[in-house]
């Protein structure tokens, strides 16, 4: 039986994640790597940090498929005094390759938004934004609600999905939701999209301030779950269908990788009373 290489997995993903279907500022594909070498141990991630390197490297995966690109803009200098280069200098020398899919993946028919409006139960889902060519594929998606609810509702219902004890949200708590838009990771900039399409309520995982004032002017409510929520679980679901492409290979997503980005309980709100006393 012929070895399972890297060129083989990414022409798989490139069926899966086309591509074309990436905005065009974004680097998609095989970013790193021999195309000709053998990806019999493989590792799906969100981002390509110390944790995951470490673990992939430990491991000793032939390849991460990481949904943010490695490099994602062109770099001048190969060398440890960047944060991209230490960690490139380092895939290249454990002889790690890295395929990215990243807005390929976000936009693909069953790409990032279409599990997430999946995953919040919305019913009748289609792109915000449809390819010409395909109606099933494009930017977000936006779907409805078997049954109206409160948007502070709607949050609870997408922290329950995402795992996660905090979000935010922009809108008056008791505002029924019946349309919803999503956009992983950092999508304000489709919020006025989703108020033409007629949607109440826009699900993504952060936001400018003032997308955010845009979303309150425009009467739409807004829940920010956070970029790593917003995305990671697609990267898990993706290790499985890889399991299921190539059976043959050992894949995992990452247990190492952790959001960057913590809450703590700093009691501003009990000094701010006893201040004022």
């Amino acid at each position: 039986m012929n070895q399972l290489t890297i060129a083989t997995v990414a022409d798989f993903l490139e069926r899966f994640a086309p591509a074309a279907l990436a905005e065009d500022w974004d680097n998609v594909g095989l970013l790193v790597g021999d195309k000709d070498q053998a990806a019999m141990r493989i590792m799906t991630c969100l981002t390509i940090a110390p944790a995951t390197l470490a673990e992939a490297i430990a491991e000793h995966a032939d390849l991460i498929v990481a949904h943010h690109p490695m490099p994602l803009r062109p770099i001048r200098r190969l060398t440890t005094e960047s944060h991209d280069g230490r960690l490139l200098l380092r895939l290249a020398g454990a002889g790690i390759a890295v395929y990215s899919p990243h807005t390929a993946f976000d936009s693909a028919r069953e790409g990032i938004n279409r599990r997430l409006a999946e995953g919040l139960g919305l019913i009748g889902i289609e792109p915000l934004t449809p390819s010409a060519n395909d109606s099933d594929v494009g930017v977000g998606r936006m779907g409805r609600l078997p049954a109206p609810m409160r948007l502070d509702e709607m949050a609870k219902h997408v922290g329950h999905f995402l795992r996660v004890e905090r979000l935010q949200i922009v809108g008056a708590a008791e505002a029924m939701v019946t349309t919803v838009a999503v956009g992983c990771g950092s999508a304000g900039e489709l919020i006025s999209l989703a108020k033409q399409r007629g949607c109440d309520a826009f699900v993504s995982g952060e936001a400018r301030f003032h997308a955010c004032l845009e979303a309150e002017s425009d009467g739409i409510g807004l829940i920010l779950a956070g970029h790593y929520a917003s995305e990671r679980f697609a990267v898990e679901q993706l290790a499985l269908v890889l399991a299921e492409q190539f059976p043959a290979a050992t894949m995992w997503a990452s247990r190492r990788e952790r959001d960057p980005i913590d809450w703590i309980d700093v009691g501003l709100a009990t000094r701010i009373a006893s201040e004022r006393g």
